[in-house]
């Protein structure tokens, strides 16, 4: 498990990286030269959906998403347990719908393109489909080790 989630931290990674490197490259690009890079926005909004998705699948599975745990924090072991339990089934409730909907929406991309380059979309939506698909899936095994009494934080460190 150890070496899937780190390919998913290298995914989210290197698409979150593009996107700043991709903006920074545009506006140095229009105010040296007056020119831009072609789609620049287009594809900054495509990497960035596959950067969350991917993210939202590691945030899944560690359970170490943004979140404030002020009742959590103050319940005992077993109602911990049942809290965890709860948002997880809640969390796998919203994502697999997600993950359905992403494959649609590739089904129906068709022959889409970005608007300068030409770029088929597809391409796209079949990294956001499966970043999406990985969380629902990760959100599954991280319910069934809490219904098990195994924490998957305890079985990273």
């Amino acid at each position: 498990m150890k070496r899937t989630l780190v390919v998913f931290e290298t995914i989210a990674a290197l698409f979150l990286l593009a996107i700043p490197l991709l903006t920074f490259g545009n506006v140095a690009l229009r105010e040296s030269l007056g020119l831009q890079i072609p789609d620049w926005f287009d594809l900054s909004k495509q990497l960035q959906a596959i950067a969350m998705f991917w993210g939202i699948a590691l945030a899944t599975w560690r359970g170490g998403h943004i979140c404030v745990d002020v009742l959590w924090e103050h319940c005992t072991r077993p109602w911990r347990r049942r809290i965890d339990l709860v948002a997880t089934l809640l969390t796998l409730a919203f994502l697999a719908p997600m993950a359905w909907m992403v494959w649609v929406k590739l089904a129906s991309t068709g022959t889409q393109t970005t608007s300068d380059l030409r770029l088929p979309l597809v391409w796209f939506y079949a990294v956001s489909a499966a970043g999406v698909s990985a969380a629902a899936v990760l959100a599954a095994a991280r319910l069934v080790a809490l219904w098990r009494e195994r924490s998957p934080q305890a079985e990273e460190v």
